[in-house]
């Protein structure tokens, strides 16, 4: 080959070579997962929870950013659903369909995740729920995109009752046949599959229960519900609500002289302390919340062993956005729990393993995940159910504990396997709603 020939031949191969290896780098650098996030930011749910698991959902979201995942940058989108189911649905289409995001995540209200998650299902598109726990989401609908790390209302009922049922004798002094209970909740899918396991373990238990009834968690007045409680006359109250219907309920209750031994919540507005204080001042001490542990109390000694560094990086950053809070919320470290499972188990597999971020590879990458007790800031591992399964995508190994707010700190009572203090019941003589 003469020599100007080869010079030229050299040279186009040259720049055929840079001109690759830059499609190469920028092909490399267009790799992205796009993950639309939703949760309430206004209305009524969002000073209920929904912008505290949103807050801890965006604090890991945003460590991904930086660090990104095999690869892949990290980009969220976040949207509004104003509290409202339509909002929420129409916002996860929205995303999905123009915004062009690969999965959406999030999502506070049960109301909202049970229509959600029937659109996404239809559209075959990938949907991770970090917080809402009604059953009815998943019972016998077989999806197959939709998955839940979060611990299940009917869990969250049947732990309440069993934790009554274990300290009747002992704190009430009596029998749990003997022991009379009362079931109020706001009447939404959370509230309702709250109850009904409420309900199931009180029959299993062997309580007598003296009323159950649902309210709207927007009524304006909840004098009629108090008044029906106070002819009840319950030993214990199990309670499921948001706020601000559960600080109306005891300025009610406290204005009609209801009193009980006890009032038992779950998770929702009983899982933010700074709001039931704002609401009822001295009267937040003694509750008792149900939701899974918060990350801060939860048994590090036993835990794997990368998680206290993850859990301490979301305590700085959640006190650099809301600096002074007397009792970091369990909601924070639930969104950030759940969404890191995503992040760190699920999206790795799915990339290395299946190829890609569609939603057939985070499927597939979802029912391989197998994490033992213990693998998550939550304390409990995550295997979901598989296709054909009553509760297909919803995670069989996730629990909640019950905590008890005492002088402005939050302390696990329940199970025992989590326990940090013996519990206070019932109310201590000379506090406003103690029937002593």
């Amino acid at each position: 080959m003469p020599v100007m020939k080869a010079a030229r031949w050299l040279a186009g191969l040259s720049v055929a070579v840079a001109a690759l290896g830059v499609t190469v780098t920028a092909h490399a650098q267009d790799k992205k997962i796009k993950i639309g996030v939703i949760f309430d930011l206004t209305g009524p749910l969002a000073g209920g929870g929904s912008e505290l698991n949103y807050t801890g959902v965006k604090i890991m979201l945003d460590h991904y950013a930086k660090t990104g995942v095999e690869g892949y940058k990290v980009e969220a989108v976040y949207a509004d659903a104003q509290s409202k189911p339509d909002i929420a649905i129409n916002e996860s289409v929205r995303l999905l369909e123009q915004e062009k995001v690969d999965m959406v995540m999030g999502f506070f209200s049960s109301a909202q995740c049970v229509p959600v998650a029937a659109r996404v299902e239809q559209l075959k598109k990938f949907m991770w729920m970090t917080t809402c726990i009604s059953s009815s989401v998943f019972d016998s609908k077989n999806y197959k995109y939709v998955f839940r790390p979060q611990a299940s209302g009917d869990q969250f009922g049947l732990m309440t009752m069993d934790f009554i049922a274990n300290q009747a004798q002992s704190k009430f002094g009596k029998e749990p046949k003997d022991l009379r209970v009362a079931i109020i909740h706001e009447d939404g899918a959370y509230g309702v599959d709250v109850s009904k396991g409420n309900e199931a373990g009180a029959k299993k238990a062997g309580f007598n229960i003296v009323m159950k009834e649902g309210y709207s968690a927007t009524a304006p007045d909840l004098s009629a519900l108090v008044t029906k409680l106070k002819r009840a006359r319950p030993d214990v109250i199990f309670h499921t609500g948001y706020n601000p219907d559960i600080t109306l309920f005891f300025r009610q209750a406290r204005e009609q002289g209801l009193k009980f031994g006890a009032i038992v919540g779950h998770g929702a507005g009983y899982g933010v302390y700074d709001k039931l204080k704002e609401g009822l001042g001295a009267d937040a001490s003694y509750l008792f919340n149900t939701d899974p542990i918060s990350i801060w109390l939860a048994n590090q000694t036993s835990m794997d062993k990368k998680l206290p560094a993850v859990i301490k990086m979301v305590g700085e950053e959640f006190d650099k956005i809301k600096p002074g809070v007397p009792i970091r919320s369990a909601h924070v470290g639930i969104g950030a729990s759940n969404a890191f499972v995503f992040m760190d188990d699920v999206l790795p597999r799915a990339i290395k393993k299946y190829g890609g971020v569609d939603p057939d590879a985070l499927r597939k990458a979802a029912l391989d995940t197998d994490i033992p007790e213990g693998g998550t800031m939550l304390g409990f591992g995550v295997k979901f159910y598989g296709e054909g399964e009553q509760f297909a995508g919803q995670n069989s190994r996730s629990f909640p504990v019950v905590l008890q707010y005492i002088d402005d700190k939050s302390y696990v009572v329940w199970p025992k396997s989590q326990m940090q203090r013996e519990s206070v019941l019932p109310l201590p003589a000379g506090t406003t709603y103690s029937y002593k």
